[in-house]
This record gives C-alpha cells, sequence and structure tokens, in this order.
C-alpha cells in the first residue's frame, strides 16, 4: 500500500494576498525572481550592508595595460554604479566617464573588462542590459 503525501506547508513570511497570486500563476519564476531580489535587498538595506566590488584577474590586467588608476574613489562610484543599477533590476552595465569605462556584473560586484578613452571610440557594446555615468 502506498503512503499517503502529506500537505504542502505554506511559506512563512508571505502574505495571503502573496500566497494566493504565487498558486495562481502559472509563470511564477519572474514572481519569485522579484520576491528574492526585494528581500536580498532589504536584508542588506537593514545590515548596513553595501555593494562590494571586485576586479577579475581580466579587468586588473587591462586597468593596469591602459593606464586606468584603481583608487578608493573610483571604487566607490563603480558600487554606487552598481547599488544603481541592482536598484533598476541590470544584471550587466557599462559603468562610464569621458575617459574610461567599464563593463560590469551586478549580481556579483565584480568588474569584467576595463576600456580607455580611445578604446571606447572604436568598440560596440554588447551583452550589457544597462548603461550608467561614473558620478
Amino acid at each position: 500500500m502506498a503512503d499517503r503525501i502529506n500537505p504542502i506547508e505554506p511559506i512563512q513570511g508571505l502574505s495571503q494576498v502573496e500566497r494566493v497570486q504565487a498558486v495562481g500563476r502559472r509563470d511564477t519564476a519572474g514572481r519569485f525572481d522579484a520576491l528574492l531580489k526585494r528581500e536580498i535587498s532589504r536584508s542588506a538595506e537593514e545590515a548596513g550592508e553595501s555593494f562590494s566590488i571586485a576586479f577579475s584577474k581580466h579587468a586588473m590586467a587591462r586597468a593596469e595595460q591602459r593606464g586606468i588608476e584603481v583608487t578608493p574613489t573610483l571604487m566607490d562610484q563603480l558600487a554606487d554604479s552598481v547599488e544603481r543599477a541592482s536598484a533598476k533590476g541590470a544584471t550587466n552595465i557599462l559603468a562610464f566617464d569621458a575617459t574610461r569605462a567599464f563593463i560590469i556584473n551586478v549580481p556579483h560586484g565584480r568588474v569584467i573588462t576595463t576600456m580607455s578613452q580611445e578604446e571606447m571610440e572604436e568598440n560596440i557594446f554588447t551583452n550589457i542590459d544597462g548603461a550608467v555615468l561614473l558620478r
């Protein structure tokens, strides 16, 4: 004889409306993603965390080759760019000013590559879903 399957327990912490919406929708992947991002963001804000930025080995080598100095001020600007892009749901951004550009993976806070002003004039930027001016 087969064992009986116990009913699924509701997820704790979701309001009744959110539970009904989640159960009633066939395409819940986008909803789940939005809820997860919102909760992670809220948890980070409550903990007083800020976005951290790291350079990949490739990006660090490119920065050195291209004479781009990685300073604490630049790191703060990049972190601010990632924070603003994350709030808009971007995943891969071009953060730039008049003299340099950075391709950044937002969810991982990782600079993928860097470019100087001369290289920006010759390139087409692909696989990005946002652009942020450094300030």
